[in-house]
């Protein structure tokens, strides 16, 4: 199928290998790993950046197959998910980064596309969450707001 936005089809990519259960190697309990979830997200690591860590530092290949639980149930389970989630508020970042680059450059129009662009993924990522309860339904992105959002 082809992208929204461009006349690409894109590239296929490699697939994670089909597991059903934690390797051998592998010395983390449930608990244990539990725990080093809810102490990197202490130190501000976003879900992403956990799961690097894990994978990198640790040796984790993947939480879920361990824990049974992705990192993001894992959060919320004990209250310490972010407020927003984790692709919308990256989108939002992005359109902040754009919109300061847009002032200073008020030429670039492929810059300015790329913001309604992302906005526009914004605006559909909020519905979905709308629907799935996650936000509540009276959140509206702006434009002006959305820099305080991200400090």
């Amino acid at each position: 199928m082809a992208r929204m936005y461009s006349r690409k089809r894109g590239a296929s990519g490699s697939h994670k290998p089909f597991v059903t259960e934690a390797p051998q190697w592998v010395e983390y309990k449930k608990e244990e790993l539990e725990k080093l979830v809810l102490k990197l997200r202490k130190q501000d690591y976003s879900q992403a950046m956990i799961g690097t860590i894990l994978r990198d530092q640790y040796g984790v290949p993947s939480v879920k197959l361990i824990t049974g639980k992705k990192i993001a149930e894992i959060l919320n389970e004990n209250k310490a998910a972010p407020k927003l989630p984790e692709d919308l508020l990256n989108l939002i970042k992005r359109t902040v980064r754009i919109s300061e680059h847009a002032k200073t450059n008020k030429k670039d129009m492929h810059g300015i596309r790329g913001m309604v662009l992302a906005e526009s993924k914004i605006r559909r990522l909020s519905r979905y969450y709308k629907a799935k309860k996650v936000l509540p339904s009276d959140w509206m992105y702006d434009r002006e707001k959305a820099k305080l959002l991200i400090q």
